[in-house]
């Protein structure tokens, strides 16, 4: 089968890899990949976000089957596009990609159907959510209603982080039009957890759970990022939190958006939160996460292009998902000065052995070079989750390219978590 995979990231590097492994799987081409690709997919300069030009693509070179994997082209409607003109894809209509398109549509999906999440407030002016923010409990959270590049929720600590939060999103546009309307919701405590799914639209069967670490610092110091690592499984993910989540959360959603007449087909990413009031989401993804699908899908021992087919051709069950018992630890290795700025430009080694999954870079002059903020995953599985950590650094070692940075200590919180557990 030829496939056709919509993205450019280190998310979309794993799942060629994964890809790759099935027997049935002739061909591959990345639209647009990157040029740590290179060797598991043709590259085709042709954006995520150029519907027509996919489209064109994808009946010129018959297609078997697309996978659309970033965000902005799902709710800009590019299944839908695949769709009609005969090609299966892995991903959500726009219909139903719009459960992480807007902010405002999922509290409220979540508030409809009681499904557990933090309170919140809308607001499609300034002046209202301003006069809100007067009496409002502090800290809060602030978030752009549309998609912003993961960066359109900002935590406020202070009254004053909120208020120039609401002036940044609504009044000077720093996310464009995703801030004409904003959420505005209770602050939780507790451990994250992400859990990515994949669903028919009846049938939802959870991935392994992971844990991100989203701040550019040790010891979760820094600014925000898109993620400078992760590990799976999850810790604080118990037997008893899972089956909590599929009764209360998961299966509640899926049968939600089908009640909305738009049923979710592809992989659906909640983001949790263990309060002591038990697991609440903190939002949807309508795709594999970043860089979370870097840790789940090296434990997947299904092959992934039949899951996938299962969840476009309503067929999917839960034994066709398989996990290994063992763990899996990425190591985002990223330009020094990220998420600030940064130089690129500089030529990266990679050794023969090893899991690397490339995410910015180019090829110049037949070198491969950086050209992003997150460059590239160090990836390790292992039988244990201390092993899997340290391969996964021992392989960055071997990783060498001017001006590299990564954290130290990715892992380190699951593993005394489980200590005290």
């Amino acid at each position: 089968m030829k496939i056709l995979v919509v993205g450019s990231g280190g998310r979309e590097h794993a799942i060629i890899k994964k890809l790759k492994e099935s027997e049935r799987v002739s061909e591959i081409f990345a639209l647009p990949g990157n040029g740590g690709m290179a060797k598991d997919a043709t590259l085709v300069p042709i954006g995520a976000k150029e519907i027509d030009k996919i489209v064109s693509f994808a009946k010129e070179n018959a297609i078997d089957y697309a996978v659309v994997a970033p965000d902005d082209p799902l709710v800009l409607g590019c299944v839908d596009a695949l769709n009609a003109i005969g090609i299966p894809c892995f991903g959500p209509e726009a219909k139903a990609a719009i459960i992480e398109g807007s902010k405002v549509f999922s509290k409220n999906l979540m508030k409809k159907y009681g499904i557990p999440t933090a309170t919140y407030e809308v607001f499609e002016n300034p002046e209202d959510a301003l006069r809100y923010l007067e009496t409002a409990p502090i800290p809060t959270v602030v978030k752009a209603d549309g998609l912003a590049l993961g960066k359109g929720v900002i935590i406020a600590t202070t009254r004053e982080m909120a208020i120039n939060a609401v002036h940044d999103i609504m009044e000077d546009k720093v996310f464009g039009a995703s801030g004409n309307r904003i959420v505005i919701e209770e602050f939780l405590e507790g451990p994250e957890v992400s859990v990515l799914s994949f669903t028919d639209g009846k049938t939802v069967v959870p991935m392994v759970s992971s844990m991100d670490h989203k701040r550019a610092l040790d010891n979760d110091q820094g600014l925000n990022t898109g993620g400078m690592g992760t590990i799976a499984p999850n810790p604080y993910y118990t037997k008893e939190i899972a089956e909590l989540c599929m009764k209360t959360i998961f299966v509640p959603t899926i049968r939600a958006m089908e009640a909305e007449g738009r049923t979710f087909k592809g992989c659906l990413y909640f983001g949790l939160m263990i309060t002591k009031d038990g697991p609440k989401v903190i939002e949807y993804n309508c795709r594999f996460g970043d860089p979370e699908t870097q840790v789940v899908l090296p434990l997947l021992e299904s092959d992934l292009l039949t899951v996938m087919e299962a969840t476009t051709n309503g067929t999917l069950t839960e034994d066709m998902v398989r996990f290994s018992d063992g763990a899996a630890c990425c190591v985002v290795m990223a330009s020094k000065g990220y998420p600030g700025k940064y130089e690129t430009g500089y030529e990266i080694t990679l050794p023969e052995e090893g899991l690397v999954y490339v995410a910015g870079a180019k090829l110049a002059d037949g070198k491969l070079l950086t050209a992003g903020g997150r460059v590239l995953g160090a990836v390790h599985a292992a039988d244990t989750l201390e092993n899997a950590i340290a391969g996964a650094y021992a392989l960055t070692k071997k990783i060498h390219f001017a001006n590299a940075y990564c954290r130290s200590d990715i892992g380190q919180r699951a593993l005394a978590a489980r200590e005290v557990k």
